[in-house]
């Protein structure tokens, strides 16, 4: 699917620029793709979003979308036949709305603030992103993904949690969660990583590890 100018503004190792990427794929949007070696600091990212001057940033024709979530939600509105992330329904547009909200404001701080604790602080941290995780398992309802049976609003919101978790569970030597706790989410970990789609666009691993390793260290010595 051909759009005028469409390019996204990220960073490798960027779960919310992820968002946006796995959303063109699966609506098969062409899109350029700029990769930003400094994501907080770069002229580009000042022109394009200048009042808080963060990747993501989704430029559509010299038109300017921050905001991961805004950005998920603009390309349903212009691609209205290429699968739709948000339900038809009101209501249930409403709840994936709340869902994926409630991943960005109670799971991914808890997840991100147990960077820079240890000890009991840590183990705090990381009981308390199981419990955020274990609320976020009741929306799939025994549902394949949030979605449905196709990937959905939600699905792509969350989905990040599918790859960052093991790997943090490694580098904190915690498990934040595990499959007796939650069953459905777990499987829902193994079905959205063997998504094409999502698969395309993983950071290597071992790249990973390292920055979030660099990442820790930097924290706890800040």
């Amino acid at each position: 699917m051909t759009m005028d100018e469409m390019k996204l503004i990220g960073y490798w190792s960027s779960p919310l620029a992820l968002r946006i990427e796995w959303s063109l794929k699966l609506k098969g949007i062409d899109y350029e793709y700029v990769e930003e070696t400094e994501p907080r600091k770069s002229p580009l990212i000042a022109k394009y979003n200048p009042i808080k001057k963060q990747i993501p940033v989704l430029v559509h024709d010299e038109k300017h979308i921050p905001e991961s979530l805004i950005v998920l939600e603009y390309l349903d509105e212009i691609s209205t036949d290429q699968n739709k992330l948000l339900p038809e329904d009101p209501y249930e547009r409403a709840r994936a709305r709340f869902w994926a909200k409630f991943v960005d404001d109670k799971v991914t701080p808890v997840l991100v603030g147990s960077f820079s604790k240890q000890g009991e602080e840590l183990e705090g941290a990381v009981k308390e992103a199981g419990e955020a995780l274990r609320t976020l398992e009741q929306a799939l309802g025994g549902k394949r993904f949030f979605g449905g049976d196709d990937v959905g609003f939600v699905d792509v919101a969350a989905g990040w949690f599918a790859y960052w978790v093991p790997i943090m569970e490694d580098i904190l030597g915690l498990k934040i969660i595990d499959e007796k706790e939650a069953p459905a989410l777990k499987k829902w970990f193994g079905e959205f990583l063997d998504l094409p789609c999502v698969k395309e666009r993983l950071p290597a691993r071992e790249k990973l590890v390292s920055h979030l390793r660099d990442l820790r260290k930097a924290r706890m010595s800040g």
